[in-house]
């Protein structure tokens, strides 16, 4: 007769897979580079803040001259 936690070792190693995308668990291969993925993202910053900055301050002028157009009609 099998014993119970041997069922159940089995089980979940036949079934791992499937119990990891469920669950979306982290596996070694995911956390591997985890490092280098947020250095990448933290390189980014910058960028993009920059980039924020250069969007509001052109929508903040077509703001401006969309309220002028509308004052002329």
């Amino acid at each position: 007769m099998i014993g119970m936690n041997t069922y159940l070792n089995a089980y979940v190693d036949r079934r791992m897979k499937y119990i990891v995308d469920e669950w979306d668990l982290s596996t070694k291969t995911d956390l591997s580079d985890l490092v280098s993925r947020l250095e990448a993202l933290e390189q980014e910053i910058p960028r993009l803040k920059a980039f924020e900055h250069a969007a509001s301050d052109k929508l903040t002028e077509l703001e401006a001259r969309a309220s002028k157009l509308k004052g002329r009609v």
